[in-house]
């Protein structure tokens, strides 16, 4: 590939990503939503948050190197849950959860 064509599908890249981010902006300015589409927007950020760490517990060869390897982010999520229910803190859910990871590695 030469610089050319690169810069040519980089330039087009960047205007798509810019035309995505900023036009839905300028056209929906002043306007209500209604109140259906503001309820299925609002589950957007979990469902991404979801996908990402269900990426992250449900690897492929979870199970190569043992069970206990596998357990181990399982373990620190349940920790994350039960510490995110009662406290309703996304602080103490993001130190509960790398904490009960560092720990278990150790073990």
């Amino acid at each position: 590939m030469s610089w050319i064509d690169f810069w040519i599908i980089f330039g087009c890249c960047a205007l798509t990503m810019l035309a995505c981010r900023t036009l839905p902006l300028f056209l929906l300015k002043g306007k209500e939503l209604p109140e259906n589409l503001n309820r299925a927007l609002g589950f957007i950020p979990p469902a991404a948050f979801a996908a990402l760490v269900a990426n992250d517990l449900l690897a492929p060869g979870m199970f190569d190197a043992g069970l206990w390897p596998a357990a181990i982010p399982f373990i620190a999520a349940a920790c994350v849950i039960a510490v995110a229910l009662k406290t309703k803190s996304l602080l103490w859910s993001a130190l509960t959860g790398v904490a009960a990871f560092a720990l278990l590695l150790l073990i």
